[in-house]
């Protein structure tokens, strides 16, 4: 499997790994519990550089990430990050992205680990005359994600960090080493990304997680990654999205920018706007013991309308949450529903 330059880290604070998209990945150290409880209440720092890295550049690189990308990247200025996605010409999703704008002639779209190679693909195929670089390979993600992880990052960065409003990126010096650090994140907390190279995510990963002992600072593994961006309603892709669900289905129309006048899928999401969607993604909470996991059937009175997508346990609710698609008319707030769990 592969790993990244941090594997060495997590074997030493006695991470338990798993196997998550061919990468051999913490899972978890502590326990989810506590290291999801650390994010909410103090910080954690997450070893993400599994994800994809994909640079659009020259002067070609603005147009073809507006046609590439459902967001305007147009309202963007050098040094602000959107939250986008890849569609397919049906409107289906590609893949959920993140868009940094460094420059008008250079711009970093960040996608999933899983999607990696068929995004790089894409993009190739639809970047018109802007050149693709793959920066995957040299490039490490760490997350730093919490209330307090402005003030830990602060306490490193040679840049007043603290005044970057989120979706802000620069580039800055953090433990003496060249970073992108962009106030962004996938927890539903206040936190960073910080984009380094390879040789540098070590000494940042100690440095970070000295910097922040003081304030409850925890290494945090996939697991509570997973119950901390449902708490949020965050979609993962392969669970919550593909390239059969639409925007508009997943409620995630405030991303798309349809005055936009050319952009790929755009024509299929006219189309679904003006003839109604026929499912909505919604969020539940169970009120009786149980777990609803992916692929248990969503029912309404006594008929089934839906799958779930992803669910699991809210250790900041304590109870079980989750998320799936059902009919229009189910997705009410206050809508009465059964999950099918195990019969």
């Amino acid at each position: 499997m592969n790993r990244t330059p941090l594997f060495a880290q997590h074997q030493q604070r006695g991470a338990r790994f798993v196997d998550f998209g061919g990468w051999e990945m913490p899972v978890q150290y502590s326990g989810i519990i506590a290291e999801h409880t650390a994010v909410r209440t103090a910080a954690g720092l997450f070893d993400v550089s599994h994800m994809g890295e994909i640079e659009l550049r020259g002067p070609g690189a603005l147009a073809a990430a507006q046609e590439l990308t459902a967001n305007d990247v147009g309202r963007l200025a050098d040094g602000q990050a959107q939250y986008s996605l890849l569609l397919l010409p049906s409107g289906g999703i590609v893949d959920d992205i993140m868009v940094y704008r460094l420059s008008a002639e250079r711009l970093l779209l960040c996608v999933n680990a899983g999607n990696a190679e068929k995004d790089l693909a894409w993009i190739r195929d639809h970047a018109g005359t802007a050149e693709v670089v793959d920066r995957s390979a040299e490039t490490a993600l760490l997350a730093l994600q919490g209330p307090r992880a402005t003030a830990i990052l602060a306490r490193l960065a040679a840049a007043d960090v603290a005044s970057l409003a989120r979706f802000a990126c620069a580039e800055v010096e953090v433990a003496g080493k060249p970073v992108l650090a962009a106030r962004t994140g996938y927890t539903g907390e206040d936190g960073w990304e910080l984009y380094a190279g390879n040789a540098d995510a070590a000494p940042l990963w100690d440095a970070l997680l000295d910097a922040g002992a003081g304030d409850g600072l925890a290494p945090v593994g996939l697991g509570a990654r997973d119950t901390l961006r449902l708490e949020a309603a965050l979609p993962l892709y392969g669970n919550d999205l593909d390239e059969t669900t639409t925007p508009l289905e997943a409620r995630l129309g405030w991303v798309v920018r349809l005055d936009k006048p050319s952009f790929i899928g755009r024509a299929a999401l006219l189309a679904q706007r003006a003839a109604g969607v026929t499912r909505k993604l919604c969020g539940f909470a169970l009120d009786e013991r149980g777990i609803a996991r992916h692929d248990h059937a969503i029912v309404h009175d006594g008929s089934e309308v839906g799958r779930v997508t992803s669910g699991s346990q809210s250790p900041t609710l304590g109870k079980a949450i989750g998320l799936g698609y059902v009919p229009p008319h189910c997705a009410d707030v206050g809508t009465e529903l059964e999950i099918d769990i195990r019969g």
